[in-house]
C-alpha cells in the first residue's frame, strides 16, 4: 500500500468546483479503495492519499492531468502498512487555522515544509476527524 501528498495552486477555484471535486472523489476513491484527505482552500491544494500502489499512481496522473491544478509538486509517495484515513473515501479540512496561513503560502512556508511536517498536519487532521467520527 502506498500513502502520498502532493500539493498545487487551484486554478479557477470557486465552491461550487470544490464540491464537485469532493463529490467525485468520494466516488471514485471508494470504487478504488482510496482513502485521504485533501486541504483546499482559494491558494492552495494540500492532499494525502493512500491506498492500492497502482490504484494511487493512476490517481496521480490523473491530478498532473488536470487543468484544475497547477504547479503540482510531489512531496512525498511511500509505502505504508497502516492508513491514516481509514473510512474517509475524502475528508476535506474543516479546520484551515491547522493550515498554512495566507501569508505564510506567500512567504514559501510550504516550499520549506519537510514531508513529514506534512505528515504531521494531516495525522493532526486525522486525529481530530476521528475524534468526531463522521466518516465520508
Amino acid at each position: 500500500m502506498k500513502q502520498l501528498i502532493y500539493r498545487s495552486q487551484p486554478f479557477g477555484f470557486d465552491h461550487a468546483m470544490l464540491d464537485g471535486i469532493l463529490m467525485a472523489a468520494r466516488r471514485n476513491n471508494r470504487e478504488n479503495d482510496i482513502t485521504g484527505a485533501l486541504i483546499c482552500r482559494q491558494d492552495m491544494y494540500i492532499q494525502l492519499v493512500e491506498g492500492p500502489d497502482d490504484a494511487i499512481d493512476a490517481l496521480y496522473e490523473r491530478i498532473l492531468a488536470d487543468d484544475r491544478h497547477t504547479d503540482v509538486k510531489l512531496e512525498m509517495s511511500t509505502a505504508i502498512e497502516e492508513r491514516m484515513f481509514p473510512g474517509w473515501a475524502m475528508l476535506d479540512d474543516t479546520n484551515p487555522s491547522m493550515t498554512f496561513s495566507k501569508d505564510e503560502v506567500e512567504d514559501g512556508s510550504i516550499d520549506r515544509a519537510s514531508p513529514e511536517a506534512l505528515r504531521t498536519l494531516f495525522r493532526r487532521i486525522a486525529e481530530k476527524a476521528a475524534a468526531a467520527r463522521t466518516p465520508t
